[in-house]
């Protein structure tokens, strides 16, 4: 085990440690994971697995949870370049399973005749065995890939209930959620009875399999302004669900860290009532409390959980060097006194400074190896 996996470890089991464990950087611009890691231009089309992780290690990465080593190759100088459109990028026709989806209530007849019926077949197929085994081998596999250098956290195999816009689009979705709610909440449980089955798995899979006692959640419920549905109506028909579906895994003593995407105040109360003992993604630039959440405590006394980071949309594009640098001291100076990771806020999409880069891993890299000391 190296210095850095330890570092994650002792940070996730909120031991005391002298260094900031390092999250995952992830770079979208071609140019830059090839220069972080000496490769030549060109080399991260030829091999974006083999560069990525290159970069990774350059950037002196303690632990990766998503990995995303081919979205680069979606990105363009001037961002995201793919012909295909879906739902949520701009589709001019939404069609699910053969039907348009062209009304709130196409929105509600197929998650009627087709969506929940195969929820109902999925929950009688579950095989809680055949499910352990394909965590474990998948989590063994990527921490292969990995090497020693880098921990493999949880991500992609706790199931939680979802707000389906992405597979009917959002105005479509958003009015069947307005109008229809009896149909969301129906839709909810089931994702919740089914997510209970493959959580008690994942459970068994963490105890099995010792994995890292981590997980993030990713589910992207708000915008700048706010969540992207009214908070009272969660607190009806999504919290009561969220939670039950991941009692197996907080019970199993897995820290569960909610990715944080927008304006998303209104939620960690009740995120931290449902289990969740984290958070991480802060858009600290949309009314995030950074100071606030980082002194707040779960309902039985733990701290939280925190992976912070410099912000893409604001920080890295259009700040200088220095602003990178101080963004980061006042994370740590502001951040809990154990349980902190450092990286940025999301993908870093192209457009961003090669300064603001150098500088971002030249700072990762003294509260990895100094401390929380002097600011840097």
């Amino acid at each position: 085990m190296t210095e850095r996996v330890q570092l994650a470890l002792d940070t996730i089991a909120q031991r005391p440690t002298r260094g900031v464990p390092t999250m995952w950087v992830h770079i979208m611009e071609h140019a830059f994971i090839e220069r972080l890691c000496g490769a030549r231009p060109g080399a991260y089309r030829q091999d974006p697995v083999g560069v990525y992780l290159a970069s990774q290690e350059a950037i002196g990465t303690c632990m990766i949870d998503q990995f995303i080593p081919t979205n680069p190759l979606t990105m363009g100088q001037a961002g995201y370049e793919s012909a295909e459109r879906g739902p949520t990028t701009g589709a001019e026709r939404i069609t699910a399973d053969g039907m348009p989806i062209d009304s709130p209530e196409a929105v509600v007849e197929h998650l009627e005749r087709v969506e929940l019926p195969r929820i109902r077949e999925a929950i009688s197929a579950f095989d809680a065995d055949r499910r352990v085994r394909e965590i474990l081998t998948a989590e063994a596999d990527r921490q292969r890939q990995f090497g020693p250098g880098i921990l493999k956290g949880g991500y992609g195999f706790v199931h939680f209930p979802c707000l389906r816009y992405f597979t009917y689009g959002y105005a479509n979705y958003f009015m069947a959620y307005a109008l229809y709610p009896e149909v969301m909440e129906a839709d909810f449980a089931l994702q919740a009875d089914l997510a209970l089955l493959n959580n008690r798995s994942a459970a068994r899979a963490y105890a099995e399999g010792n994995l890292p006692g981590v997980y993030r959640l990713d589910h992207d419920m708000a915008d700048s302004r706010g969540t992207l549905v009214d908070i009272r109506s969660l607190e009806r028909i999504w919290f009561p669900h969220f939670a039950r579906c991941l009692r197996p895994v907080a019970d199993a003593g897995v820290r569960l860290v909610w990715h944080c995407d927008g304006n998303l105040a209104a939620m960690v109360p009740r995120l931290l009532e449902a289990h969740v003992s984290g958070f991480q993604g802060f858009q600290y630039e949309c009314g995030m409390d950074y100071e606030s959440i980082c002194r707040t405590k779960t309902p039985d006394g733990r701290r939280l959980l925190i992976v912070a980071g410099v912000s893409v949309t604001d920080t890295l594009p259009h700040g200088s060097p220095n602003d990178v640098k101080r963004e980061l001291a006042w994370l740590v100076r502001n951040g809990p006194p154990t349980g902190l990771f450092l990286g940025v806020s999301s993908s870093v999409l192209p457009g961003v400074p090669w300064e603001n880069i150098q500088a971002l891993v030249e700072a990762l890299r003294h509260y990895r190896t100094e401390g929380r000391g002097e600011d840097f």
